[in-house]
Order: C-alpha cells, then structure tokens, then sequence
C-alpha cells in the first residue's frame, strides 16, 4: 500500500512538473499580432515550441544542418544544364539579389497555366522550359536544395501570400481540406494545430503548423523535409491515404497554410524535432 501511494506521489510530481514546463514555455512564446478575421489572436512560428538547444541550433548559420543545402545549390545555381546551355544565374544573376522576397510570396498565380504553382513547380519550370533540362524529381536532393537556396534569400522577410483575386477558389479549397477529418483516426489538420496547438502529443508540443520554416531539418529524418512530405506524413500518422506531393490538393493546402502564417519571418532553413 505504501509503495502505492509512493508511485502515486512520483506520477503526481511527474505531472505538476511537466504542466509547470508548458506552462513556463508557453509563457516564453513569442508571435505577431494576427490581422482582422483570422483565426488565430497571436500568429506563433513553430521555432517557438522547440527546445532552447533546437533553436539555438537553428540560430547559427555554421551550426544549422540545413545550409549544407544551401551552400550546394549556391554550386548548381552556377551550373549550366539543358540543351540551352543556361544556368539559374543566366538569366536571373546573382541570387541574393534577383530572388529576394520571391520565397516569401508562394504560392503564386501563375497566368500561363491558370493555376498557383509553388517554388519547386517553378523551379522545374525555369528548368523544362527556359534551361531545356530534366525536371528534377519531388524530394531529390537536387529540388529540395534548390527550394531551400531560393526561399532563404527571403531570410527573415514576412510571409507575403495572396489569397484573393484568381486564388480565391484554391484558398477555399485549401480551408476546406484543412478542416476536414481524414483517415481511420479521424482528424483533421485543426484537430492539432488549431484546437490543441501547445499541449503534449507523445512528449512533444503541437505547434500552430506554421510553414515559414519550410523546407525545414528535420532532427528526426537527420535531413531536410519539403513541404508536401510533411503533408503527406500528417495524413499517414492519422491513417488516410494522402494526395500526392504536389497535387492540386496539397498546392491549395500549402496556399491556405501560409495564409494563417501571414506576416510570420521566413526561417529557412529551419529546425525542427
């Protein structure tokens, strides 16, 4: 009996321990004020639910494993491929310059294919069309870095998506999936990033899902995780069958998720657990 009451005494210091430390951590976050009609009060990136080592990890630019990606697609931005015999710099120069802010405004509309296309449709679209090369392959090493480079030129500027005009249908398209539940446990991308955003899930805080950190390091996977893998993992944890990286599905998903993380800095590349 007494040992029952001792393990009962240790569960209970366990919990007031664990309640205390979200407590304290969510006290710690820090956000922007969210503008008129959204659903959140204060817009928090998901840096903000890591640990103290995590982001510290993220913080140093020689530390952070995901500017591996960026210093060798810095190379490839160099390198001519295609029968056209062009690289990235020869018609768009230096990266630094020529696609500042272009990361923290995808999706966008594009007026050839009356659709958004997102940064790495864009890229295979420089690459097919102006380059004459070969598309590279959703989560090759290859595309995956070369969306990390791009996005990371908009380094610390606010996520910028439009919604409105030609988009509106994809953005309605993409609220509508991200409030509709999936899979044999039945939930939905609100069941943890809206509802129950800052509790516990397996030892671990459920952020708000921003995006502005993607393509993001996983510590995990020990490597870079796209966007749409990441869509396509949520969906298998909660037993669905997922759309296809890419699709018009996940594209209006991706639209409608960088919309909630409006005026949010790009973090690329970030980490994440």
């Amino acid at each position: 009996m007494l040992q029952r009451y001792v393990g009962l005494a240790a569960a209970a210091v366990v919990f007031a321990s664990v309640v205390t430390c979200a407590s304290a951590q969510e006290a710690e976050r820090k956000g922007i004020p969210a503008p008129p009609g959204h659903v959140f009060k204060t817009i928090i990136s998901g840096y903000e639910f890591r640990s103290k080592e995590t982001r510290a990890l993220q913080d140093d630019d020689l530390e952070n494993p995901g500017f591996l990606a960026v210093e060798r697609a810095a190379d490839v931005w160099k390198k001519a491929e295609g029968s056209e015999g062009k690289s990235c710099m020869s018609c768009h120069g230096e990266a630094e310059t020529s696609m500042k802010g272009v990361g923290a405004a995808m999706p966008k509309w594009d007026d050839k294919l009356k659709k958004p296309v997102n940064l790495e449709q864009r890229i295979n679209i420089c690459r097919t069309e102006h380059m004459k090369a070969e598309p590279w392959k959703f989560k090759s090493q290859e595309l995956t870095d070369m969306t990390t480079f791009v996005r990371y030129q908009s380094h610390g500027m606010p996520v910028t998506v439009k919604a409105d005009g030609p988009m509106s249908p994809w953005f309605e398209r993409g609220k509508q999936i991200y409030y509709t539940r999936f899979g044999q446990l039945d939930l939905a991308c609100a069941s943890c990033h809206e509802r129950n955003n800052g509790k516990f899930m397996r030892a671990d805080f459920l952020s708000q899902g921003q995006t502005n950190g993607f393509p993001t390091y996983r510590l995990r996977d020990q490597r870079l995780v796209p966007l749409h893998e990441r869509f396509e993992g949520c969906m298998f944890d909660v037993r669905a069958e997922p759309f296809k990286p890419l699709s018009d599905e996940f594209l209006a998903l991706e639209l409608y998720v960088a919309w909630r993380g409006i005026g949010l800095p790009v973090e690329t590349p970030s980490v994440r657990n």
